[in-house]
């Protein structure tokens, strides 16, 4: 199995009814007879009627009948299936309703924050583009996560590293958590870059060859947290906790500067292990 390119219409549509029927009539507050119904989630109906559109519109969007509805439809379907931030982003990608980004695709750091990475020793840091690739970092995310120089420039991606590196697969002490997350932000990533035909190539190499990535991007998340923590079993220093905090220059958007910090005090032992190793 491969990953296409982003086929806009036929994945609006998988959407739309995945996120109508993830949806509880009740927690609504919609009639009883919509609440007694087998099929779970809401009815085409209902979301016409609260999105202020016809039902057959509704239906021609969720058969990817090449519709392209305009901002306000978009954003009324929005509120109607109750869409996360995350998700609403993704409504508008997926419909071609965002602004286009700036400038071109990023495989190389820009050099002030590649500089900016290095600076930030002792906390670990390294610099990201939208595919996950690792473009920087400095000696003590090598020293943490993965000596990234041994790595193959193809195989310096984090998602890839999570998914299929022997060390960093049994990292992560919430490994469910830490791969959801990663599958939705890629999931974010791939319909804002529609066509990048290297993050298709990836998404693809994943859902064909690891199981755990394929369940979860079926299931259609779609996220883009920059903030959060995640408790780590290193193989020299034991267990630790880190917190990391995602920044997007205004610069250069298609970057991401990841920062990593320990979370307490004993995290905080740990770290200065490694760095006097």
């Amino acid at each position: 199995m491969t990953t296409p390119a982003v086929d806009r219409n036929r994945e609006l549509a998988a959407f739309l009814r995945s996120r109508r029927e993830r949806l509880d009539p009740g927690d609504l507050g919609l009639p009883a007879r919509e609440r007694a119904r087998r099929t779970p989630g809401l009815r085409r109906e209902a979301v016409a009627e609260l999105a202020g559109v016809s039902v057959d519109y509704v239906v021609r969007l969720e058969q990817a009948r090449g519709l392209r509805p305009s901002v306000e439809v978009v954003e009324a379907l929005a509120r109607a299936l109750r869409l996360a931030p995350d998700e609403r982003t993704y409504l508008f990608d997926l419909a071609r309703r965002r602004p286009p980004g700036r400038g071109g695709l990023t495989t190389e750091a820009v050099a002030p924050l590649a500089r900016l990475v290095a600076d930030l020793s002792p906390l670990p840091a390294m610099l990201l583009n939208h595919r996950f690739d690792i473009l920087a970092w400095n000696p003590e995310l090598a020293a943490l996560l993965v000596d990234v120089d041994t790595l193959p420039p193809a195989r310096r991606n984090s998602m890839w590293l999570c998914l299929m590196h022997p060390d960093v697969r049994e990292f992560y002490l919430d490994r469910e958590r830490v791969v959801r997350e990663g599958v939705a932000h890629m999931r974010a990533a791939w319909a804002a870059h529609p066509d990048d035909v290297a993050l298709t190539a990836l998404i693809g190499e994943f859902t064909e060859g690891n199981p755990e990535f394929a369940r979860v991007w079926a299931e259609r998340d779609v996220m883009a947290t920059g903030r959060g923590s995640k408790a780590l079993r290193h193989p020299e220093v034991g267990v630790l906790s880190v917190q990391y905090e995602t920044l997007k220059p205004l610069q250069d958007p298609d970057q991401l500067l990841v920062i990593m910090r320990a979370a307490d005090p004993g995290s905080q032992a740990a770290f200065d292990r490694l760095r006097a190793r």
